[in-house]
């Protein structure tokens, strides 16, 4: 009897220290998720990065985090969960170390892809150390206090970025992964014990991931560089033309490869292929909005960082309270007619938000932009859960894992795409912007050339040196209110894509696929 009250001891030991483990690991990922887009002004700034380069700040980290996830997963199989999990830890730290300290932004953007990387074995090897450790009976509640510190986070996440962008210190975001990571890696190295049952015979699928590299990687480069050099120019053209290829052959290696990462057959599912594109559309709207909004609230609306943290409360409160009533509610009625109001309110409050212009600063928050987050708030936390239930619910139980990856891979490459595509679409945006505005004054040619040169740096743009003072606040308004139309117009393009994510779940979703998953694992 003492041998089995000190074994359960034992197991209840490593039980919290796991925990301890994945969710300071997941702070951090979800930390530099909220926080940095709040500090991208001050980032901005401080680095005298043009508007292509911000967007690669955010694009350098998704782009490896949505190709690398599936087989980052994977590699826990075959090498030991607790092993990878603290090599990706450990790479993450390291990372945000040199993305701390980098004075440039080339330096800042190498960092962020190399956290990328260090994210895709980190963030799927949080959870599989829960679901490996905590018994069947406890691991739904393990997995809610996983999520309660996500839930968490996304609401203080972007307030401790504007806090901090305010006070000239945007770098201790990334130094505060340090003590986290240090956390983590104490409670794997020290308190936990490796399994040893795991399956020898997985391969990852390496192939698969190169080409999903190339193919995103091809893609975004060559919108993002598409502003300053046109389709035309062999480097813009050539990087897209070899992106879509390597996407091609991926889906042509997905049929062929003995494991691959990301198996075609499950796509025959109507529901599991709607709820995929559905998070396509969905998510990659989301996240070039909340990018903008970002950028809009500082650098057009004149709100400080700390304000602009604070202007996402709606949301993130809204998402955290009906999440899980929407789980409960999604299990009663199935997910269609949720993911079909989730997405028609995320469109609502992105439209409002596109109706609005320039402001008066946060004084004007509530009557201006306040509807809008809210709408977008409760729209997501009619979505989230739903939205997870579907993707996994509609296929087989023992590929619930996979499916579930997926899922997590596909919303993290529309971040990618979206950003890449309406970051370019939004340079070019400011230019026209600008272009209508001359026609009401009589700036001549070369400040108008000047001014057009300045909306590179898009939201940080800054009035030419050689415009007359006597001009100067006339030219400062048009950079403000040209980019705050540049931001309008992005949430409208957000807009259509969540409405057309709701006309696709009414079109694909389907109870009765779930039910049949549900009676023939």
């Amino acid at each position: 009897m003492q041998t089995s009250n000190s074994g359960l001891h034992e197991q209840t030991r490593c039980e919290r220290w796991v925990m301890v483990a994945s969710v300071a690991a997941s702070a951090m990922a979800f930390i530099d998720g909220t926080a940095l887009n709040v500090a991208m002004p001050a980032i901005q700034s401080d680095l005298q990065a043009g508007g292509s380069e911000i967007l690669w700040f955010v694009n350098a980290y998704l782009l490896m985090l949505a190709a690398l996830i599936l087989p980052g997963g994977a590699i826990g199989d075959i090498l030991g969960r607790r092993r990878v999990f603290s090599v990706g830890i450990a790479l993450f730290v390291v990372a945000s170390l040199f993305c701390g300290f980098a004075p440039t932004t080339t330096l800042l953007i190498i960092g962020r892809a190399v956290q990328g990387i260090g994210g895709a074995i980190m963030i799927p090897g949080s959870l599989a150390m829960i679901a490996a450790v905590y018994p069947s009976r406890t691991r739904g509640r393990a997995i809610g206090t996983w999520s309660g510190v996500a839930a968490l986070v996304t609401m203080i996440g972007p307030l401790l970025g504007g806090y901090l962008a305010d006070l000239g210190q945007w770098r201790l975001i990334f130094f505060l992964n340090v003590p986290m990571g240090a956390l983590a890696l104490f409670a794997l190295q020290t308190r936990v014990t490796e399994r040893q049952d795991y399956p020898r015979d997985r391969r990852v699928d390496w192939v698969g991931a190169a080409l999903a590299v190339i193919g995103l990687g091809g893609i975004t480069y060559g919108f993002i560089d598409m502003p300053a050099r046109g389709i035309a120019h062999p480097l813009v053209f050539g990087t897209m033309f070899s992106g879509g290829l390597a996407l091609i052959l991926f889906v042509i290696w997905q049929t062929k490869a003995r494991r691959p990462m990301m198996p075609l057959h499950l796509f025959r599912v109507r529901t599991f292929s709607g709820a995929n594109l559905l998070t396509l559309m969905l998510y990659g709207a989301l996240s070039v909005a909340t990018f903008f909004m970002s950028l809009n609230f500082v650098q057009a609306q004149g709100y400080s960082q700390t304000q602009a943290g604070l202007a996402f409360f709606p949301f993130a409160i809204a998402l955290v309270i009906l999440s899980r009533w929407a789980g409960s509610l999604a299990d009663r009625l199935g997910p269609r007619l949720l993911l079909v109001t989730g997405p028609l309110l995320v469109a609502v409050g992105l439209y409002l938000t596109s109706r609005v212009g320039l402001t008066d600063g946060f004084a004007d928050y509530w009557a201006n932009f306040f509807p809008g987050l809210g709408f977008m708030g409760l729209g997501m936390g009619l979505t989230v859960a739903p939205l997870t239930t579907a993707a996994m619910g509609s296929v087989a139980e023992s590929s619930a894992g996979t499916a579930s990856g997926i899922n997590n891979a596909v919303s993290r490459a529309a971040a990618v795409l979206a950003m890449a595509i309406v970051g370019a679409a939004a340079i070019l945006s400011f230019g026209a912007h600008l272009e209508e505005q001359f026609e009401a004054t009589s700036f001549p040619a070369s400040h108008r050339a000047a001014m057009l040169e300045a909306a590179a740096q898009m939201g940080d743009a800054r009035v030419p040196a050689d415009i007359p003072v006597a001009q100067q606040a006339v030219a400062a308004h048009m950079l403000r209110s040209g980019f705050a139309d540049v931001c309008a117009d992005v949430m409208l393009w957000s807009a259509v894509l969540a409405g057309m994510a709701a006309l696709l779940a009414a079109w694909t979703i389907d109870k009765r696929e779930l039910q049949d998953s549900a009676l023939n694992p």
